[in-house]
């Protein structure tokens, strides 16, 4: 049996809205049997083991459970549907929206949760709009599906391509201001400041001018204090920028410090290579310009030139034949 003739038996026994009714059931069905699994999940017998150990165990458990959010969370009952239970798959999440500036405890459930629920008002916005259809005329199975599900599925990825295009945007700020936080921070180290004062002061300066780099290196400066290894504090600042500039820089400083090189000299060939770069750039986008802007040049002009210098030609063509016949 074709689904033609399945969708007119369909229509026959529940109407014209019967290939929509049985969809929109089919999905509620799927959604009811899924949600209680994912949902609900067992205590797993290692956990028991974890929780009957000693103290220094548990001291570890609670460091592994930073992520955790407080009671008050209201989506805290739904972290095993919103969250990888992977810590790789986790983690990769956590990362992208810190690169992207989304730094929140709990950026990865609401980044799932506003996934979930971008896709369910997508489809519920797809499902209206194939009602509507529906009563102004014959629409086949294939349609309805298609009207349905292209919502839901923008919906659902809205959010992924937000995080997107603003990690792209913060990286592309971070690397513009980079060359003058070295130039600052250069000055400051040269003045006689360490580099963790130096940190500071460039961090506060740049705040109006490049936020988001301003704010890693206040995050730098602050685990600083707080007695975290400088080494791991400024590679998790390249991991968060994920910018090769700043990830080259971060391995200037290590190897200054392991081999007892100056810090100043470092800084000092290094601010000048961003800066040679930065204009590199800059020189590269402009050597793009006549190129992007031929494309448009050619479809502003021409046709009006065409109209110009071909149109009295075809207009008194066109009225010598009239006149002719």
């Amino acid at each position: 049996m074709s689904l033609d003739e399945i969708q007119a038996l369909i229509i026959e026994y529940l109407g014209p809205f019967g290939p929509l009714m049985v969809v929109g059931l089919l999905g509620v069905f799927l959604i009811l049997i899924t949600l209680p699994v994912l949902l609900k999940r067992e205590k797993d017998p290692l956990d028991r083991l974890k929780a009957s150990a000693g103290q220094a165990q548990k001291t570890t458990e609670k460091s592994e459970k930073l992520r955790d959010a407080s009671s008050k969370d209201k989506l805290e009952k739904y972290s095993n549907f919103l969250e990888p239970q992977n810590a790789d798959e986790y983690s990769a999440a956590k990362l992208k929206l810190m690169q992207a500036g989304y730094r929140g405890k709990n950026s990865v459930r609401i980044f799932h949760f506003l996934q979930f629920t971008l896709g369910l008002f997508g489809l519920l916005l797809g499902g209206i709009y194939a009602i509507y259809s529906s009563t102004q005329g014959e629409v086949d199975t294939q349609q309805l599906a298609f009207m349905v599900l292209i919502p839901g599925g923008a919906g659902y990825f809205l959010p992924r391509y937000w995080v997107t295009r603003r990690q792209q945007a913060r990286q592309t700020a971070i690397q513009n201001g980079f060359p003058d936080s070295l130039d600052m921070m250069l000055v400051c180290v040269e003045a006689g400041q360490s580099l963790d004062q130096s940190i500071i002061r460039v961090a506060r300066e740049l705040k109006t001018g490049f936020p988001d780099l301003a704010d890693e290196y206040e995050i730098v400066s602050q685990e600083m204090k707080a007695g975290k290894d400088k080494n791991v504090v400024l590679k998790d600042m390249a991991d968060r920028a994920a910018t090769p500039d700043i990830s080259s820089f971060v391995t200037v400083l290590v190897q200054s410090q392991q081999f007892g090189t100056s810090i100043a000299d470092a800084l000092r060939v290094y601010a000048s290579e961003m800066r040679d770069k930065r204009v590199m750039r800059a020189e590269e986008a402009a050597n793009k310009l006549p190129t992007k802007m031929t494309l448009a040049t050619m479809m502003l002009t021409l046709p009006p030139l065409m109209a110009i210098l071909i149109g009295p030609s075809i207009y008194a063509i066109v009225k010598n034949l009239g006149g002719g016949g």
